[in-house]
């Protein structure tokens, strides 16, 4: 048998081990070669085939599209006023008290006159009529007011009472007239003093001016027993 040293043993086994891990490597690196890349965490590859991976890309949000407003449906407009042929509003259909002939009688479109005496049992009755003078119907109600004055314009005994009675509106056309009923005792047998006017003032209901009428109806109480002097409210026509 021949001898061989430990350190040529040694050796051999050395070259043998490195010759086996050669062949080893070699065969790691072949098959790095055929396996597919790998891809980064949190990214997916496009599905193949129209199959999808075990992870797929996150589907974006649809775009908003407004809805459409289907056909024959009505929308909504703001409420028109509608234009008369002059381009303005139509005006309302209520009418006003001018538009009527509603409205109030005033001083300057009457005229005043004091009626024929109508006496009895010692009573002076006298009409103060107020005349519609004007181009307008107008209207009066209740009581007008009235007083004696003299020569000078100073009046004459206390302003006339007014007689109980239900206030009607009168309806005055041009040329109608309505009136008041001016009632006294005769001073002559009540035994009052007595004055006679100038003038009689008229005073249309709820009126400023008055209306100057000259006095046709002699003396009339102005103190006194039985001095009062008494004043109805306005009816149609120009006497009782």
């Amino acid at each position: 048998m021949v001898y061989t040293p430990r350190s040529a043993r040694h050796g051999a086994l050395l070259v043998g081990t490195v010759a086996v891990l050669g062949l080893l490597t070699g065969c790691g690196n072949g098959q790095e070669a055929g396996s597919p890349p790998i891809m980064a965490s949190g990214t997916a590859a496009p599905a193949q085939d129209g199959k999808s991976g075990s992870a797929s890309a996150p589907a974006s949000a649809p775009a908003s599209v407004p809805a459409s407003v289907p056909a024959g449906t009505p929308t909504a407009s703001a409420p028109r006023s509608t234009a008369s042929a002059g381009g303005g509003t139509t005006p309302a259909t209520t009418r006003t008290a001018s538009q009527a002939g509603g409205s109030r009688c005033h001083t300057s479109e009457l005229g005043a006159a004091v009626g024929r005496n109508d006496p009895g049992a010692g009573q002076e009755n006298f009409p103060v009529v107020l005349t519609n003078t004007s181009g307008r119907t107008c209207t009066l109600r209740g009581y007008p007011g009235a007083a004696f004055v003299n020569g000078s314009g100073g009046r004459l005994g206390a302003d006339p009472r007014r007689e109980p009675g239900s206030a009607v509106t009168v309806t005055l056309r041009p040329g109608q007239s309505a009136w008041a009923g001016l009632t006294f005792s005769n001073p002559e047998v009540s035994g009052a003093k007595q004055a006679t006017p100038a003038a009689l003032l008229v005073t249309p209901p709820d009126e400023r001016d008055s209306l100057k009428v000259a006095w046709p109806g002699g003396p009339v109480p102005v103190a006194g027993n039985s001095s009062s002097v008494r004043l109805t409210v306005l009816s149609p026509g120009a006497a009782p």
